[in-house]
């Protein structure tokens, strides 16, 4: 075979379309800082004018450019975590690509792709916004903006609506309007970050360095089930675009690569385990989940280590880990046998220290809520249902689809990610060629890189929305495909 030297070339060798579930569209701050800014101003007057005027609405307008401004000795005393910087490529095309729908457009058949969902970059910050006034404001605003901004491009392209997830109401309120009347056929979301209470209580000036991650599905604040119950009635699959940075082990001062590594897949690993283990797929099972930008490797290890959780903690097993089925005169009787001098001469301390009552919770079972009975039942509770986006140069993602290695023989549901836009991407059009050199490699064959770039895609967007891909470039392809699984379905 000789390897197509251009991700176009690689394109029309295929036989089918590339889809690209997580390209990012750059944001120009201004703009849409002024734009926030009218929107308050004619909704709420001087006083909402005001308050989006005095509050920083992205990233860069907050924390990162600060850091660049304290000395070693403040960082040190904050613990002031090291941001990104040069974050975007140099070539004037590609970085002018990211910002201009129009260039994007143009560019996608030079990058080998058919059609591209677009999350934000500065954007994900929109719902950490703490004035719930000014961030319900800001994330309506900059859904309608891109929604006007990208209509004209709907054949290739879709911007992704970025939901505020403080409370269930506050999502639904912008879920409805974003999908019912912006046209939205894709949302994220990410962690919410919430005060522990009794830090909140006792040391209110300690509350932002002891905040916790709200993962949804367990231990949550609120009951979100009526928030996944309307994306399911809307059938749109749920984006989650969350970073752990300047969390945990990825905490440093000095270094942002120590930073970013591992981000996305520990925030991934964070609410796919909740949401699993909370019962989210359980109750909601049309529902689907995008983890974007983390990769394969978390999901693989994840999904390896709940089964075999389950196998040693289930409702039945947990049982043979009751402290009472110790056997009390046989752990005496050794300890008498083979114990140390001052184990012998005290067997009551040995009782004593081995009969302990142990504390358990009501609930023995932690896989109850995942309605997990049987081995199988992993595989419509987290396999069809979660999906895992992957960027072209991650050689991991290979293990998604090494069945001979993966619990039941799955194939997890990996999606290609271009991340355009992005530091990781110097030359856009080397993003397909990148992801095809597992091909090259003999790692995957063509069924495996047609579900990697195709199946699977169409798989997470059509489940519940199966005219999804109408109007678009994938229009034909995308029907033929989902035609031919329901009659796969339907045989014996």
């Amino acid at each position: 075979m000789v390897h197509a030297a251009t991700s176009a070339e690689i394109r029309a060798e295929l036989g089918h379309p590339v889809i690209d579930v997580d390209g990012h569209l750059q944001e120009v701050t201004p703009l849409f800082r002024d734009e926030v800014f009218e929107r308050a101003r004619e909704l709420g007057g001087p006083r909402l004018a005001e308050r989006v005027a005095a509050t920083p609405l992205t990233y860069d307008e907050g924390a990162k450019w600060r850091w660049f401004e304290l000395t070693e000795e403040q960082r040190r005393d904050e613990w002031a975590v090291c941001p990104a910087w040069w974050t975007m490529p140099t070539d004037a095309r590609d970085r002018a690509t990211a910002y201009l729908p129009a260039l994007l457009h143009e560019r996608l058949a030079e990058m080998g792709i058919d059609f591209s969902v677009l999350y934000p970059s500065l954007g994900l910050s929109l719902p950490a916004i703490r004035d719930e006034e000014v961030r319900r404001l800001a994330c309506r605003v900059y859904n309608d903006f891109n929604a006007e901004l990208y209509r004209p491009y709907a054949d290739r392209l879709t911007p992704a609506a970025i939901l505020p997830t403080t409370t269930p109401a506050e999502a639904i309120d912008e879920l409805d309007h974003a999908v019912l009347e912006a046209g939205a056929k894709a949302v994220t979301i990410g962690h919410v970050r919430r005060a522990v209470p009794r830090v909140t209580r006792e040391a209110p000036g300690a509350t932002d360095l002891a905040l916790r991650l709200d993962t949804y599905g367990i231990d949550s604040a609120y009951d979100y089930d009526p928030f996944w119950r309307r994306c399911e009635e809307l059938g749109v699959a749920v984006g989650v675009h969350a970073s752990d940075q300047a969390w945990g082990s990825r905490r440093s001062i000095s270094l942002y690569a120590y930073n970013h590594i591992g981000c996305f897949s520990a925030a991934g690993e964070s609410l796919c385990k909740a949401l699993f283990l909370g019962g989210v797929t359980a109750r909601f099972p049309k529902l689907r989940f995008a983890f974007l930008e983390g990769g394969a490797g978390w999901a693989c290890s994840l999904f390896a280590d709940l089964v075999g959780h389950w196998h040693k903690r289930n409702g039945a097993s947990i049982r043979s880990l009751d402290p009472a089925r110790l056997d009390l005169d046989e752990m005496a009787g050794l300890f008498d046998r083979h114990g140390p001098e001052r184990l012998r001469r005290d067997p009551a301390l040995v009782r004593a220290f081995f009969g302990r009552p142990e504390p358990h919770p009501a609930e023995l079972d932690d896989f109850a809520a995942a309605s997990i009975d049987r081995l199988e039942d992993f595989g419509a509770r987290f396999v069809v249902p979660f999906f895992f986006g992957c960027e072209a140069d991650d050689p991991l993602n290979a293990w998604a689809f090494a069945g001979q290695v993966n619990p039941l023989a799955a194939r997890l549901q990996v999606v290609f990610g271009s991340d355009i836009g992005h530091w990781d991407v110097p030359e856009l059009d080397g993003v397909l060629r990148e992801a095809y050199e597992l091909v090259e490699r003999g790692v995957l064959d063509a069924t495996d890189f047609r579900d990697f770039v195709f199946t699977h895609p169409v798989r997470l967007y059509a489940s519940g929305n199966p005219g999804f891909f109408d109007g678009t470039a994938c229009e034909a392809a995308a029907s033929a495909l989902l035609a031919d699984q329901c009659r796969s379905a339907a045989r014996p």
